[in-house]
């Protein structure tokens, strides 16, 4: 592509450069090839205005960046704000994405909401895709990606991907990381969901305003002037959001609240699920789902109302309800044991262990306990361990401190972190024999749940990945459990 015909609006260059030809993006100069345009961005540890030189002895044909040298021998691309301009290069770069692209963004049930949504769209035979967490999942393979939210250069290359295999529906996962760092500036989305804002990433963001006003930006800037935001009322910050969005003059679908368009109640609970009551403008369906956990139906709420702002029928999505698969991780029930259910999920913030205790609780026997499996991450958010460590001590019956992730972090500081609030609890430095513990202490009726790694495949001590999984290591243990 020409340099000039890449270049938005609010960006020229002179005319001798014009015919620059540019045959690929990139922020990251070991991959500079001949004919790239090279994005120094400003980071955290390292500044990548230091490896220009280095870029342009590879072959970079120009330099993207906000501190221009007229040394170079390259075309210098000025911006204040080089992120949100590579964004806005790589979506004119790789130009095409599916016809109808989604947004969702939330502490917490982006991932699941997403994958409702997904499954939605291909129960009414549309070709559909989700991104986020669990990588690029359509109906014929599931491609991991780095991040929640991938870098500009990679999302939008994986959209021209997903266009051309003719996927026309994109339901996208937006974390509050990519919303401050302008990954997603260069897209434009025909709706957006809110699913809550509760205390997660701190150690990033600083504050809960400056969460607050990274999230907003996905309706306020982000979703197209004539687009439909969906926004969860039950949700801390759902009137928040509400607001700023309609403040911009776009429109606003409330579900879940008291006066919202779209309401699901629980009308019957059971171990492999529950039957709920949906209600939509006059409209109302009764219909078992597989799913268990009152976040459950506020994701469902949330998806069920960006299908119907994608075209769906309500009474088509009501009945694919009770095929709705759980996402891996996302309170997935990973076994049985001598009466027990044993269940993993991803809740690693003090709102999501709250609701997935909460939501387990309201499944067990009358004589039931549950036992909680759990830790917290190092390098991340000190200040939500004695949060949790409290939570785990007012919703569980016992509780087993573990690690998840400690990083570079002293793992037993990290236990003590939480411990110091939930004094009760008993520790493991192995994550593998708290698990197996909490299994041989539960009894029938009792849930186990085993929380923070969800579908992780890893445990990260240092700057080493162990492989563990919490789902394959419940499976090793019943099955020798059960054959002793």
């Amino acid at each position: 592509m020409r340099l000039e015909a890449l270049l938005p609006q609010t960006m020229q260059c002179d005319a001798a450069h014009a015919d620059v030809e540019i045959t690929g993006l990139t922020a990251d100069s070991r991959t500079v090839a001949p004919g790239y345009l090279f994005a120094a961005l400003p980071g955290e540890h390292v500044d990548g205005n230091r490896f220009i030189a280095q870029a342009v002895a590879q072959g970079a044909a120009a330099v993207l960046t906000a501190s221009p040298d007229p040394a170079l021998s390259v075309p210098v691309l000025y911006d204040e704000n080089p992120r949100r301009a590579l964004a806005e290069l790589a979506g004119k770069f790789f130009a095409f994405r599916p016809e109808f692209t989604v947004g969702i963004t939330g502490t917490n049930g982006k991932t699941s909401t997403a994958a409702f949504l997904r499954q939605f769209w291909t129960q009414a035979g549309l070709s559909a895709a989700s991104l986020g967490t669990l990588g690029v999942v359509t109906q014929e393979f599931t491609r991991p990606i780095a991040h929640t939210t991938p870098d500009p250069v990679t999302l939008h290359a994986a959209l021209r991907d997903l266009y051309a295999r003719s996927i026309s529906h994109l339901a996208m996962e937006v974390s509050s990381h990519a919303l401050a760092q302008h990954r997603v500036d260069g897209l434009s989305c025909e709706s957006a969901g809110f699913t809550n804002l509760t205390r997660d990433h701190l150690d990033y963001h600083g504050d809960t305003a400056s969460y607050f006003e990274a999230k907003a930006r996905l309706f306020t800037e982000i979703l197209k002037p004539d687009g439909v935001a969906v926004v969860q009322m039950r949700a801390a910050m759902g009137d928040e959001i509400a607001g700023v969005t309609r403040a911009q003059g776009r429109r606003v679908y409330a579900v879940g609240g008291a006066d919202a368009a779209l309401k699901i109640s629980v009308a019957t609970r059971a171990p492999d699920g529950m039957v709920l009551v949906i209600q939509e403008a006059g409209n109302r369906v009764d219909v078992h789902v597989p799913l268990i956990g009152d976040f459950q139906v506020e994701n469902l709420e949330v998806a069920m109302g960006l299908g119907l702002h994608s075209g769906l029928d309500f009474e088509q999505m009501a009945g694919a309800c009770n095929t709705l698969q759980g996402v891996a991780g996302r309170m997935q029930l990973a076994g049985l044991y001598q009466g027990a259910a044993i269940y993993v999920d991803y809740a690693h913030t003090p709102d999501a262990l709250s609701a997935a205790l909460a939501a387990v609780r309201q499944h067990v026997t009358a004589d039931g306990r549950v036992l909680l499996v759990f830790g917290c991450g190092g390098d991340r958010d000190a200040g939500k361990r004695p949060q949790m460590g409290a939570i785990a001590a007012k919703r569980a019956d016992q509780v087993l401190v573990t690690d998840d992730n400690p990083r570079s972090e002293n793992p037993a500081k990290i236990r003590r972190d939480i411990i110091d609030a939930c004094p009760d609890a008993l520790e493991f430095d192995d994550r593998r024999a708290a698990i197996e513990a909490a299994i041989e202490s539960a009894r029938v009726g009792d849930i186990i749940l085993v929380a923070g790694k969800g579908h992780e495949q890893g445990q990260i001590i240092e700057d080493t990945i162990l492989p563990f999984g919490d789902v394959s290591v419940i499976a090793e243990l019943i099955g020798l459990e059960a054959s002793s």
